[in-house]
């Protein structure tokens, strides 16, 4: 069934989580003018990314996200949306997004960002708990993936979308610009050449939605970007400044880029055997001297 996809490049502002729904609707009622089905906002777009401890004030849980998205919106049908948030869980929230139905009214899945990067400019660990799952799941137009931010990075979990049945994979980021030696910043270029792998390799769409402007001095670099299941470029967001980029989507290319390049069933066939050597290369040899107790 075609569809029309969707990526929300915006700003926030860090806090100020009722002004940022505001935005993010806006944004969202906009995209359905435009014909969009299906739109994916940028990691922690509700709250802003560097809010460190003042993400708990900031945190909601998937229900309240979706309540507070729906009194907003005027009554009938309305695109599915893919939204970055802090969740509030036991403990220290989740850098978290949730795929909600708002036609049905329904949260349908929640990932929590399974990689904390903490180096550099980043120090997730110390105010965010990781995920525990990688999970593929159904919805109106496909089976989804999400990952956000650093967890598409690590390629192994594309990969493991992709084997549960994952049609399209979605990653919310907010990625500060750094490398400045060519014509884009070489984060917003890896972005590109990550996404265009994830789609090509395993027969997918990939997305991103990235988030924009300044926060603690920080510039997060934008660069959104649409990818069809044979790595063509449908659509890319530009550098820094706010903007809504859609693309028309059909899972039946899916097919046929599984058909022409199989490499998916493939993997499939052998997963079990790449499952043992993997764990058998995890094995740690005991240390000579010490007791096996230590």
């Amino acid at each position: 069934m075609p569809f029309c996809l969707a990526c929300g490049q915006l700003s926030s502002t860090l806090g100020e989580v009722q002004k940022n729904l505001d935005h993010l609707v806006e944004t969202l009622l906009q995209a359905e003018k435009e014909g969009a089905d299906l739109v994916v906002f940028p990691e922690t777009i509700v709250s802003g990314y560097f809010i460190e401890g003042a993400n708990i004030e900031c945190a909601l849980t998937p229900s309240e996200l979706l309540g507070e998205v729906r009194r907003r919106l005027p009554a009938g049908s309305h695109p599915d949306a893919v939204i970055g948030f802090y969740e509030k869980v036991e403990g220290r929230p989740c850098n978290s997004a949730a795929y909600l139905d708002l036609k049905e009214g329904e949260v349908v899945s929640v990932h929590r960002k399974f990689f904390l990067p903490t180096y550099g400019v980043f120090d997730e660990a110390r105010f965010v708990q990781p995920g525990h799952e990688i999970k593929a799941f159904d919805t109106r137009f496909g089976r989804v993936g999400i990952l956000i931010c650093e967890d598409v990075w690590h390629s192994l979990l594309s990969t493991l979308l992709a084997v549960q049945g994952a049609d399209m994979i979605f990653v919310p980021a907010a990625s500060p610009a750094r490398g400045f030696q060519g014509e884009k910043p070489s984060n917003v270029d890896r972005y590109e050449r990550m996404l265009h792998l994830v789609a090509d390799e395993h027969g997918v769409y990939a997305a991103s939605a990235c988030h924009v402007g300044f926060e603690g001095g920080r510039g997060l670099a934008g660069g959104s970007a649409i990818f069809d299941p044979f790595g063509r470029q449908l659509a890319s967001g530009p550098v820094i400044e706010e903007a809504l980029i859609l693309a028309e989507c059909d899972l039946d290319v899916s097919s046929a880029a599984r058909a022409q390049t199989p490499l998916l069933s493939d993997l499939k066939s052998r997963w079990h055997q790449l499952m043992e050597i993997g764990s058998a290369s995890l094995e740690v040899e005991p240390v000579s001297g010490l007791a096996e107790s230590e």
